[in-house]
């Protein structure tokens, strides 16, 4: 069996110097079908070791009950499969743009800032789940025959925190479960993060996107000898929902890449391959230099233009960094596999049956809840998906603003059963006033959990109340339609009718059947769409938004199948049928 360590200037293979040379892949965010192929990609680019993180909401939605946690075991062996070694940074709390930054809904909601401290409760549940988890890394370790060597304690703590009893505590947690590899810490390269997120006796490394030399002279003065190493360069960035598509110049890439080699350090592209965000758990971020301003959300493509792109094609910027990871290698690069089939040709189809958002929560939702106030996501379990609320404003009374306060994040708004407009949590009045008695229906949707920063376990949902002229409303009934009840079965059950003139521009639960010929991979658009969500035989690809900058989604290959394919779209905001077409391309 091999060793690995942190020797006093390099690192060591069975006692020799080794360079890392790694790339960050979600295996959640690849189809597992294809994570062979997106593997041999990052081998053909020039790297030898790859890195995931772990999102715990993914595995455990309710506390003790675990999903397939499996996944990463048979992750890192198809890691193994391929010839290289790998990285592991279990959390708990990952950030990674994904939901929450990978902390349960759950958990949020009951302890909110006191997550990520060494709050008793909160460590309690920590246990639980890495003692769940990392079974599956321990017996992959690199000692024990396996491709794993080293392992990350929490993440980027400088940046949020400096509660150094609770990492030294996770630290030691990690020991106790049998993780024998070096442990490691990441933060950005500036002294406060890195003071806030160092573990005496515990590998620090520094995270940024360029300025290497600079970058590493600040992690020098925190820890004087022990390898250098960038644990994420961030070689492009992710989106935002009606922002700007981010890009990188491919050359400008390369050469902060050759810097970091050229310091002698060891690297970790972030990200070598981005995937995607299915089944809406693209997380959010909050604008402003201290992440506490307005809502960002994050678009369903983790596409980070990336060298390998998200449909695992390589890029300009691929070729470039193979160029400069070449002069590393101990031999010639391997040849960069075939890509991905692809359909055989574009297919549309019509939306032609629908059922009203209404008929789809009677058999699809959650159990009605009722409330003096408005409950939030988090207390009624719901961690992806919308809630309806319904109230009645007393009368008779003239017509007053309604206010929602502390609407998160999007609210489309109905008065006596007539749309009266959507709000949002920068937005929170209607345009016009409402008499009573009316009622009032609001479908808010979460457009994804904070990520990063201070405004990270804030709760989603109505979070304050519904106000008509200054009185707060009482009396709510709340109903969850979560994400997760769209399964097969339960789908068959809601009563679809054609779409006709009612359905067109309405919200509602659109279905059709693709018809493909020679499947692989595709990308999905919904000209008419404006706002939700689309499944492909039961497989969530994730949400859709006409603001962009995204403007189709992925569907993987293994997805697909020849023939009939059955297609749902849940339109929140209406006009998914307007232009008729469900298009593969």
């Amino acid at each position: 069996m091999s060793t690995f360590a942190v020797g006093d200037e390099d690192f060591l293979l069975d006692g020799r110097p080794v360079r890392l040379l790694s790339g960050a892949l979600h295996y959640f965010r690849v189809h597992e079908e294809q994570w062979g192929h997106r593997l041999e990609m990052l081998r053909a680019m020039g790297l030898t070791c790859v890195e995931t993180y772990v999102p715990w909401n993914l595995y455990e939605p309710e506390p003790g009950r675990y999903g397939d946690v499996a996944a990463l075991g048979r992750f890192l062996d198809a890691v193994a499969a391929a010839g290289m070694w790998a990285i592991v940074r279990p959390g708990p709390y990952i950030c990674a743009e994904w939901e929450n930054g990978g902390l349960p809904h759950w958990l949020t909601g009951r302890l909110g800032r006191r997550v990520r401290s060494a709050d008793v409760e909160y460590l309690g549940h920590v246990e639980r789940w890495f003692r769940a988890l990392l079974p599956q890394v321990v017996e992959r370790q690199i000692g024990r025959g396996g491709p794993v060597i080293m392992v990350q304690v929490e993440n980027e703590y400088g940046s949020y925190g400096s509660d150094q009893r609770y990492l030294r505590w996770v630290a030691e947690l990690l020991l106790d479960c049998g993780v024998e590899v070096p442990l490691f810490t990441s933060d950005g390269p500036e002294d406060h993060m890195l003071t806030g997120g160092s573990v005496p006796g515990v590998l620090a490394t520094a995270n940024f996107g360029s300025g290497a030399r600079k970058a590493f002279e600040v992690l020098r003065r925190h820890q004087p000898s022990g390898p250098l190493m960038c644990m994420e360069f961030w070689c492009g960035w992710f989106d935002h929902w009606g922002k700007d598509h981010a890009v990188r110049d491919a050359g400008d890439a390369a050469e902060s890449l050759r810097e970091i080699l050229e310091c002698g350090a060891s690297v970790n592209v972030y990200m070598a391959h981005g995937g995607t965000n299915f089944a809406g758990w693209a997380g959010a971020n909050r604008a402003g230099e201290l992440h506490a301003g307005e809502l960002e959300p994050t678009v369903t493509s983790y596409d980070y233009d990336a060298p390998i792109d998200e449909a695992g094609l390589p890029t300009e910027k691929f070729w470039r960094f193979r160029e400069v990871l070449a002069a590393y290698a101990e031999g010639p690069l391997p040849e960069v596999p075939e890509p991905p089939r692809r359909i055989a040709g574009p297919v549309a189809a019509d939306l032609d049956q629908w059922a009203p958002l209404a008929q789809v929560l009677e058999v699809l939702g959650d159990e009605e809840a009722v409330a003096p106030v408005p409950p939030t996501f988090e207390e009624l379990g719901v961690d992806r998906g919308v809630v309806r609320y319904r109230l009645e404003v007393p009368g008779p009374r003239q017509p007053y603003p309604l206010v929602v306060e502390g609407l998160r994040d999007r609210a489309v708004v109905y008065v006596d059963g007539v749309r009266a407009g959507v709000l949002t949590t920068e937005e929170e009045a209607l345009p016009e006033p409402v008499a009573g008695p009316a009622v009032v229906e609001l479908w808010v949707e979460s457009l994804g959990r904070v990520n990063y920063g201070p405004r990270q376990a804030e709760p989603k949902g109505i979070t304050v109340g519904v106000r008509h002229e200054r009185q707060y409303v009482h009396g709510v009934r709340a109903r969850g339609l979560r994400l997760d009840a769209f399964e097969a079965a339960a789908v068959a059950k809601v009563p679809f009718r054609p779409v006709a003139a009612e359905g067109a521009g309405a919200p509602g639960l659109f279905r059709t059947v693709v018809d493909v010929a020679g499947p692989g991979d595709a990308t999905l658009s919904l000209p008419g769409g404006v706002r939700g969500f689309v499944w492909v035989n039961g497989f969530c690809l994730g949400r859709y938004w006409n603001v962009g900058p995204q403007e189709s989604l992925f569907v993987p290959g293994p997805v697909l199948r020849e023939g009939a394919n059955e297609v749902w779209v849940l339109e929140l905001e209406g006009g998914a049928a307007d232009s008729g077409a469900v298009r593969l391309a």
